[in-house]
């Protein structure tokens, strides 16, 4: 058990450093929002051969890695939706027998499924050479739907760590530290 909760950990980190990248897009974006109203509302020219089109679609390219980078990492921290009908006023050991079978039977299924379902998306639009319906929009639009798949690659690597952590604390072995952080809230 000793060594899932150090590639548990491990995989905390990588998701952190991750949704380190997502903060800096979320930052960007408002920058980038700000640029825009500025440039067009007050008819500033825009530099670098760039036209409204493509910086309002850079606007959603960045919402969408802000919310693609982070989503591993709120999980983690419990900032998902969670239904805690079942869970309120249970012990610790249904606490964690709830959270195994959400994560076996929700969310490491649905991962799996967005994974399957995003790939073709991503690797067709590649193929295809798609690019912004625009004509004067964003080109390579592979990267933005191959997003979808690093979503639900990160969603899935947050379902393998939770899970280790229920599991070990299910047994008993999980450190004290962990308790809050893989149950949420009060436990």
């Amino acid at each position: 058990m000793k060594t899932l909760l150090s590639a548990s950990a491990a995989i905390d980190r990588v998701l952190s450093a991750i949704a380190r990248l997502g903060g800096w897009c979320g930052a960007v974006l408002v920058l980038v929002v700000c640029y825009d109203v500025v440039t067009r509302y007050f008819g500033v020219p825009k530099p670098f051969g760039l036209n409204s089109t493509q910086i309002q679609e850079s606007e959603y390219w960045l919402h969408a890695f802000l919310i693609v980078l982070t989503i591993g990492y709120a999980y983690l921290r419990q900032a998902h939706v969670r239904i805690d009908l079942l869970r309120d006023g249970r012990p610790r050991r249904i606490k964690y027998i709830i959270e195994i079978c959400g994560i076996l039977l929700f969310l490491m299924p649905y991962s799996a499924l967005g994974l399957w379902l995003s790939w073709p998306y991503a690797v067709t639009s590649f193929l295809q050479g798609e690019v912004s319906k625009s004509q004067i929009g964003m080109t390579d639009i592979w990267i933005l739907k191959g997003s979808l798949v690093l979503l639900f690659v990160l969603m899935g690597l947050a379902a393998v760590s939770q899970l280790i952590k229920s599991v070990a604390g299910l047994l008993g072995k999980l450190p004290d530290r962990l308790v809050a952080e893989t149950l949420g809230g009060e436990f």
